[in-house]
């Protein structure tokens, strides 16, 4: 069958004037099993080359798929451009199969295909195996659907009057087993990272054992599973040596859970000695845990380290269960600037009543750890996270579900408005950044490679920094041009009554009755 994977046109300040938009993973993922199935398999990243909903519908009209599939790494706010895109191509298309799959769909599939009459069919959970038996039983049975979908794990349909939610799929057991689609990249000078060519992103390994209430990740990957050492390194020289990738970002949850396979892919990727930099997300409990390892993780490649410390606070810390302390994320700083790793520390908004106190506080512990960069985001409440359900009956401020991005502010705050807290927490990033060590930094800390870097990353912080707060000003200016009262929509977040039915899998449930259904799921 022809098979089209469609990277959505959702488009992020930090993207464009960040990082850079990277190699769309999950799609490259369902592939490589593709093609290897014999399907002839194309990718249009509509992101990458910001094309307009038109443009992707002519494309498709043009080349003439059998089956559309498309899904974000965003999923939450790419969700309704998402559905946009697909309601675009079955108005131009519509003998075309549909195919959605991403963490929102996987926990609202229900809701989705009764609102969404151009979405076909809904991949829950992972998708290599979902969408390779997908296309085998529709390229055997046809479509529409019938009993010949019943037998595939992780499906969602709809059948006559009925969405249909087929038995969950195990977590796949050897990550090894599934083959990326990188021949599917058409231009990799389109993918550039942190001012270092070329980039790319892999998985050392899925999920998470830690249950932060805030985060889903343990729920959606089930269990923590991780890639062969040796395979991996292998993987990333080949695409070094092939395609000239200088920079890998490890897109793990947690690659450091069991510490003798972490520190077997460190070893694996010294041995190769290539001139390959690496991203990373890793907890500051197990960098303190590998204090004594550190010079294997830079000899290794790693440059820069997310360590997700989000809060100042030991009681917002253990009321979040983020399972470490305020003293091990100022060592962990600490230790990565011993070790010439980037620091950037995650920090998160919103977990509390913010007031100006606390972010003056916050302020002072953030400098105290000193690390190299601050990543300040707004805390999302997620329907599938325990933090979701704990916010039930909070006022929401932002009713846009494609701002749900963590760049945005979600939800109320008691004592300060929307934008007394957007300039809190612009504020609190400036004074982070703005410091004479800092600056001195950039002219005269380290070696060429080391000023280069921050020079680099110093310019990009500051060129997001700027576009937030235009796009802040412009989005208060408009809303008062409208008359309407910006900033609070007069909503409450609450779990939505249909997010049950989604997950209680083999479940059938008629679609007009699940339509009925108050639309309050958040960001909805």
């Amino acid at each position: 069958m022809k098979i089209l994977l469609i990277n959505p046109p959702y488009q992020t300040i930090t993207s464009n004037f960040g990082v850079g938009h990277q190699v769309p993973l999950g799609l490259l993922m369902v592939g490589g099993p593709l093609i290897d199935a014999g399907h002839e398999v194309k990718l249009l990243d509509a992101e990458g080359r910001r094309l307009s909903l038109g443009a992707i519908g002519r494309a498709v009209r043009r080349w003439g798929p059998d089956v559309v599939m498309t899904g974000h790494a965003g999923s939450t706010p790419a969700h309704p451009v998402c559905t946009r895109l697909l309601r675009a191509i079955k108005a131009r298309c519509p003998g075309v199969v549909t195919v959605y799959g991403g963490v929102y769909p996987t926990y609202h599939a229900g809701r989705i295909l009764a609102e969404e009459p151009a979405i076909d069919l809904i991949v829950r959970g992972e998708g290599e195996a979902t969408t390779t038996e997908l296309v085998r039983a529709l390229e055997s049975g046809g479509f529409p659907v019938g009993s010949h979908l019943a037998h595939v794990p992780g499906l969602a349909y709809r059948d006559g009057g009925e969405v249909v939610l087929t038995d969950a799929r195990p977590p796949i057991p050897d990550l090894d087993a599934w083959r990326i689609g990188w021949e599917l990249i058409e231009r990799w000078d389109a993918y550039q990272c942190f001012g270092l060519g070329r980039a790319a992103i892999v998985q050392f390994s899925r999920g998470c054992p830690h249950r932060c209430t805030y985060c889903g990740q343990h729920s959606f990957w089930v269990k923590w599973r991780h890639r062969d050492p040796a395979k991996l390194a292998d993987e990333i020289a080949w695409l070094h040596r092939t395609h000239r990738v200088n920079f890998v970002t490890l897109a793990d949850e947690n690659p450091t859970t069991l510490p003798d396979r972490w520190r077997a892919f460190l070893e694996e990727m010294r041995a190769r000695r290539l001139p390959v930099r690496f991203f990373a997300t890793i907890r500051a409990t197990d960098i303190v845990r590998d204090r004594d390892l550190l010079h294997l993780y830079r000899e290794a490649g790693i440059l820069y380290v997310l360590m997700g410390i989000e809060s100042t606070s030991d009681e917002v810390l253990r009321q979040i269960r983020k399972g470490s302390t305020t003293r091990e994320d100022l060592l962990a700083c600490r230790l990565l600037k011993e070790h010439g790793i980037f620091s950037i520390i995650g920090h998160i908004v919103g977990f509390g009543e913010e007031t100006w106190a606390t972010f003056r506080t916050a302020l002072r512990q953030l400098r105290l750890y000193d690390g190299d960069y601050l990543n300040a985001m707004y805390v999302t409440p997620h329907a599938w996270t325990l933090f979701g359900g704990e916010s039930q009956g909070r006022p929401v401020v932002q009713p846009d579900q494609g701002k749900w991005d963590y760049r945005h502010q979600v939800l109320a705050q008691a004592h300060l408005r929307p934008w007394q807290l957007f300039l809190a927490v612009k504020w609190l990033e400036l004074r982070f950044h703005l410091t004479p060590g800092r600056l001195w930094a950039l002219v005269r800390g380290g070696d060429w490679s080391q000023r280069y870097q921050r020079s680099w990353v110093f310019r990009h912080i500051a060129l997001v920094w700027l576009a937030e707060v235009i796009e802040f000003v412009l989005g208060i200016f408009f809303a008062r041009a409208s008359g309407s009262s910006w900033g609070f929509s007069g909503r409450e977040l609450d779990r939505p009554p249909g997010l049950g039915l989604d997950l209680e899998l083999g479940r059938q449930v008629q679609v007009n009755s699940l339509a009925r259904q108050p639309a309050r799921e958040p960001g909805a």
